[in-house]
């Protein structure tokens, strides 16, 4: 199965560098190039691609825009690309949809690993990072979220058996399924089986959205310290 991307990026070579080193990969084909963000969504809605590389800053559109539009009209997924490693928008995008981060200067085979985990389905952070990651900018934003809205998220969990709560509390926590099987006395293939269902029944898209989700619901205090 071919893997098809979408690279948008406003600087002409760190697109068509992108693009050159993943079209020559035997398992993926980039479908179009785009540089900005209104470009990059009309792409995705042409191509159907399987995964879109989306620069966070691009000019009129940018890629949280283009990401929240994509996520939003489309099975496709995201990655962001960022020139810094503490990027001011992180968690905006994170927000919007997107499964994941890679800095401009990826080496090759990241890159190439980063599409082909993300394609698969995977969010490209691991989970202890993701945690770590999302923990510092809701802890900066949590003020800014309205209290309705907290309510409203908080409501999203009543879905949830015990169990299901039980795993997003720890997914939230960083813990990956082999952590979280051994904190619940239970195979890895059982916890994969819950993780698909908390993603079902809130209607998130990989485990990073799921972290958000259990900071935005009050199940996870920010600031709260990090799992050993």
């Amino acid at each position: 199965m071919t893997i098809r991307v979408v690279v948008a990026d406003d600087q002409e070579l760190v697109r068509s560098g992108f693009a050159m080193i993943l079209d020559v990969q035997e398992d993926i084909e980039v479908v179009a190039e785009a540089g900005d963000g209104a470009a990059a969504v009309a792409a995705v809605r042409r191509h159907s691609p399987d995964v879109a590389l989306l620069d966070i800053r691009m000019p009129g559109t940018d890629g949280i825009e283009a990401c929240r539009a994509i996520c939003a009209e489309t099975a496709c997924r995201t990655v962001m690309l960022t020139t810094f490693d503490a990027d001011e928008y992180v968690y905006e995008a994170l927000h919007a949809g997107a499964s994941g981060f890679l800095l401009k200067d990826v080496r090759r085979d990241d890159l190439v690993h980063a599409v082909r985990v993300v394609a698969a389905g995977e969010s490209l952070l691991a989970p202890s990072v993701a945690r770590r990651l999302i923990e510092e900018y809701t802890t900066v934003t949590a003020r800014q979220v309205p209290v309705a809205a907290v309510l409203a998220a908080a409501e999203r969990l009543g879905a949830l058996t015990a169990r299901e709560r039980e795993t997003l509390l720890l997914l939230g926590r960083g813990l990956s399924n082999a952590e979280i099987a051994a904190a619940l006395v239970v195979s890895e293939h059982t916890v994969k089986t819950h993780v698909g269902r908390v993603l079902a029944k809130l209607g998130l898209r990989d485990r990073i959205q799921a972290v958000i989700c259990a900071y935005e619901t009050g199940l996870i205090a920010a600031g709260s310290p990090p799992a050993e």
